[in-house]
C-alpha cells in the first residue's frame, strides 16, 4: 500500500468526490481540493466562519458549506471559481443542509424543525415544506432521486409526505401506524419504503409508493425495540438489528423473517473463524537509539500487530450495560450489507471490540474479528467483497474471504487521539 502525506481537517470533514477525480478537506474556515490522483491543490476558498459540514454535489461540480452557528450555507463551484453562492436562513437558524439528488437544489433544516426549505440554484426559487419530524433519519431520496420521503409530525401523530424532486410538489400524504416514528428508508430498487418505531416498541412497516400498507413485522412487545435497519443492494432482504442482540432478516415476497443471527458470548459454531488482533511492541536495542532516530523515526515505538486464529469454542469479550443510564450500550447499532449481497457485517455495542461477518448464501456465522480497542466504524469496498473497520489508533484493518490482514498508516509523532484531526489517503 502507499501512504500520502499528512493533511489537515477539522471537523473529520474529508471527502471524495462522486467521480473519484477530487479530495475535499475542511480546515476551519478554508476549503481545500485536492487532485485525487497527484494530491496537488486545484481550489482554495474561504468560508466566513468555521465548516460544520460539507458535502460534494452528485455530479462532482459543486461543493456545499454549512456554518450551523451562523445559519449560513456557502455553495463553491468548480468549473467557475469565481461563481459562489450563499444562503442565509436568518434568525430561524439552522441545524441540517444536503444536497438533492440532482445537485441542483438545497435542503436546509430550520431549527426546530420548523420547516425545510428547497434552494434551488438554478432559478433561485425557494420552496418550503412544513412539519418536518425531528427523528434520527426523517428523510430519504430513492436511489434514482425521483422521490423524496419525508417524516412529519402533525396533531400528535406521524404522516409521511412522498415529493417528486423535478417540482418538488406533493405525491402521496398518508398517516404512519406508528406511535413515535424514528426513521424511514427506501429500498435500493424504488419500490419500497421501510419505516421503523422509536425503540420502545418493535414495529417495522412497510409502504409501497403510493402509501399502502405492503406488511407489518413486530418480533416481540414490552421491550426495547429495533436499533438500526439496513437493506441489501439487490432490495431482497431487509435486515432489523434490536436491542435483544439479534437481527433478523426478512424477505422482500412475504416480508416474513426468514433468518436470525444471533450474536452469543461464546462461540461454538465449526464453520466460523474468529480472528483476534495481538499487539507486540518491537524490541529495541540500545545500538538503535541515536539521537536522530529518537526525533525522526517514531516507528521504532510503534505498536505492531496481526491477527491470529483463535481455536472454537472461543469467548467473546463482553461488557455489562448499566441499567439505570439512557441509551444502554447493547444491541445492534450498525448494520451493512457488501456490494455483492453475499455478506452481512454487524456491531454488538456490549460487544464493542467485536466485528461480525454473516455469510448470507448460507445465512451462518463466517467470521468474528476481535480487536484490541472498540470498534469505531467499518465499511465494505464498493467494487470487491473487501471489509475495512478502525479502531481509533493508526492502524486500518482488513477483512475479505481469504483472511485478515492489519495495516499500519505511518502518521510520524501523533498522538492517534490527539484533538488535532488529519488525513492520509491510502491508495492500492
Amino acid at each position: 500500500m502507499n501512504f500520502s502525506e499528512v493533511f489537515k481537517q477539522s471537523n473529520q470533514l474529508c471527502k471524495v468526490s462522486p467521480d473519484g477525480k477530487y479530495l475535499a478537506t475542511c480546515v476551519q474556515y478554508r476549503l481545500v481540493v485536492r487532485d485525487f490522483n497527484s494530491l496537488q491543490i486545484v481550489h482554495l476558498y474561504t468560508c466566513l466562519d468555521p465548516v460544520m459540514h460539507m458535502e460534494w454535489s452528485s455530479d462532482s461540480l459543486f461543493i456545499l458549506c454549512a456554518m450551523y452557528k451562523r445559519g449560513l450555507v456557502q455553495v463553491w463551484s468548480l468549473e467557475q471559481p469565481d461563481w459562489h453562492c450563499k444562503i442565509d436562513e436568518g434568525s430561524i437558524g439552522l441545524v441540517s443542509s444536503r444536497w438533492s439528488p440532482d445537485g441542483r437544489h438545497i435542503l436546509n433544516t430550520t431549527e426546530f424543525n420548523l420547516r425545510v426549505t428547497v434552494w434551488s440554484l438554478c432559478t433561485k426559487a425557494v420552496s418550503y415544506i412544513k412539519y418536518p419530524k425531528a427523528c434520527q433519519k426523517g428523510v430519504d431520496f430513492t436511489a434514482d432521486g425521483r422521490y423524496m420521503a419525508l417524516a412529519e409530525r402533525r396533531e400528535c401523530k406521524d404522516y409521511i409526505s412522498v415529493f417528486v424532486c423535478d417540482d418538488w410538489h406533493l405525491l402521496r400524504h398518508f398517516e404512519s401506524e406508528t406511535q413515535d416514528l424514528a426513521g424511514l428508508e427506501w429500498s435500493p430498487n424504488c419500490c419500497v419504503l421501510a419505516v421503523w418505531d422509536n425503540c420502545l416498541e418493535y414495529k417495522i412497516l412497510l409502504y409501497s409508493l403510493d402509501g399502502r400498507l405492503l406488511s407489518s413485522y413486530s418480533a416481540y412487545e414490552w421491550s426495547l425495540g429495533i436499533k438500526s435497519v439496513a437493506w441489501s443492494p439487490s432490495s431482497q432482504f431487509l435486515a432489523v438489528g434490536s436491542y435483544d442482540e439479534k437481527v433478523r432478516i426478512l424477505n422482500h415476497i412475504t416480508w416474513k423473517k426468514i433468518t436470525e443471527f444471533e450474536h452469543p458470548a461464546t462461540i461454538i459454531n465449526t464453520k466460523a473463524v474468529v480472528f483476534k488482533e495481538v499487539e507486540k511492541r518491537p524490541v529495541v536495542g540500545s545500538e538503535d537509539l541515536s539521537i536522530h532516530q529518537l526525533t525522526v523515526d517514531n516507528s521504532l515505538f510503534s505498536t505492531q500487530s496481526k491477527y491470529e486464529i483463535t481455536q472454537l469454542p472461543a469467548q467473546v469479550p463482553v461488557i455489562k450495560p448499566d441499567p439505570d443510564r439512557a441509551n444502554p450500550k447493547i444491541g445492534i447499532s450498525a448494520l451493512a450489507f457488501s456490494a455483492d449481497n453475499r455478506f452481512l457485517a454487524t456491531k454488538n455495542d456490549n460487544m464493542p471490540q467485536s466485528l461480525w461477518v454473516w455469510d448470507m448464501q448460507r445465512l451462518s456465522l463466517l467470521a468474528v474479528l476481535e480487536q484490541t480497542a472498540p470498534v469505531r466504524c467499518f465499511v465494505w469496498d464498493p467494487r470487491r467483497p473487501r471489509l475495512a473497520l478502525c479502531t481509533g489508533n493508526t492502524k486500518v484493518y482488513l477483512w475479505s474471504p481469504a483472511g485478515c490482514v492489519s495495516v499500519n498508516v505511518p502518521v510520524e509523532g501523533m498522538d492517534p487521539v490527539s484533538p488535532q484531526f488529519l488525513c492520509v489517503i491510502i491508495k492500492q
